[in-house]
């Protein structure tokens, strides 16, 4: 069970990072064409901050699954 979860964890963590990097890209786009990145720096630091939470829990779960294995 904890293998499952670790693997949705580990999933979410990778899609998160695609996700900040493609935002990041697109900021840098904006930025560019000069347009205002104001909207979009602030759904980055959103993005961030979830990818904080998938990150914590994803280390929380390979923590339990360590502890579970001894």
């Amino acid at each position: 069970m904890i293998e499952e979860h670790l693997a949705l964890a580990k999933g979410h963590a990778a899609r998160g990072q695609r996700i900040i990097e493609e935002q990041h890209r697109l900021i840098a786009w904006l930025e560019q064409d000069g347009h205002d990145t104001s909207q979009a720096r602030a759904l980055l630091r959103e993005f961030e901050q979830m990818q904080a939470l998938h990150l914590a829990d994803r280390d929380r779960l390979e923590k339990e699954l360590e502890a579970a294995k001894k």
